[in-house]
């Protein structure tokens, strides 16, 4: 993982102090910047190199990786379950603290690839084929509320959440739990 694209809430001058200053990071030069996003080329110390190794190793890819308040949090994609559990075995017996958080099936159902749950999925579409989403609007917040037999306050919460996770999971991963 030599090259990282970090985006960030911050200036770039925060951002390198902040990379400074992560004692998982040997050294760092970037290579290209967008308006509030840039590419660096990473250089990792040991203890980094080792978890990509094992990542490699059990041919898992970092999707993502987040780095903030001396941690990192990484989406990681591993070709079956027995990976996972080695790197998570491996991570246990070096001492290295690893969470999950969330394990998505990419053989299942389409909305488990973005984490939605069946009833905002189903929500989703019933707004896309309802027409809640074309301009003009063809359906409102209260006609989808009574085709799903739903509050209108249920229904907004549904949209809602169904939006964020679907924007965090496919937009922004790097940016989970905010």
């Amino acid at each position: 993982m030599p090259f990282v694209w970090a985006t960030g809430e911050t200036d770039r001058e925060s951002l390198d102090e902040a990379l400074s200053a992560d004692p998982s990071i040997e050294s760092f030069s970037e290579l290209a910047a967008f308006d509030d996003e840039w590419l660096y080329r990473m250089e990792w110390v040991e203890d980094i190199r080792i978890v990509l190794h094992v990542l490699l190793d059990q041919n898992g890819t970092v999707l993502n990786a987040d780095g903030r308040d001396e941690k990192w949090e990484l989406r990681l994609l591993f070709p079956d379950r027995d990976s996972l559990s080695a790197t998570y075995d491996f991570c246990q017996s070096e001492g290295l603290s690893m969470t999950i958080e969330r394990i998505y099936e990419l053989g299942g159902e389409s909305r488990d690839r973005y984490g939605l749950t069946e009833l905002q999925h189903e929500t989703l579409v019933a707004a896309v084929e309802a027409g809640y989403f074309d301009i003009p609007q063809e359906s409102t917040l209260d006609d989808l509320a009574d085709e799903l037999d739903i509050t209108h306050q249920a229904l907004s919460e549904r949209l809602h959440r169904g939006h964020k996770t679907l924007i965090e999971n496919a937009l922004i991963v790097g940016r989970m739990g905010r």
